[in-house]
């Protein structure tokens, strides 16, 4: 069984334009996409996350 694509945070903070903190801020109000805490405490985040993040602010606007 293939792994999902998962996205390094900077990857995804490259895609966001936007910084670690704005990331941060962000996700301190529940308003960020889902992160994956992996056992070598680095963060990742499913590409199908981030794409139904990306929708679901499209339908917001």
């Amino acid at each position: 069984m293939a792994h999902p694509q998962m996205l390094k945070l900077a990857e995804v903070l490259a895609e966001l334009d936007m910084s670690r903190a704005a990331f941060y801020r962000m996700r301190a109000r529940g308003k960020a996409p889902k992160l994956i805490k992996l056992p070598n405490g680095q963060l990742r985040v499913r590409r199908a996350d981030l794409d139904a993040w990306w929708r679901d602010l499209e339908a917001a606007a």
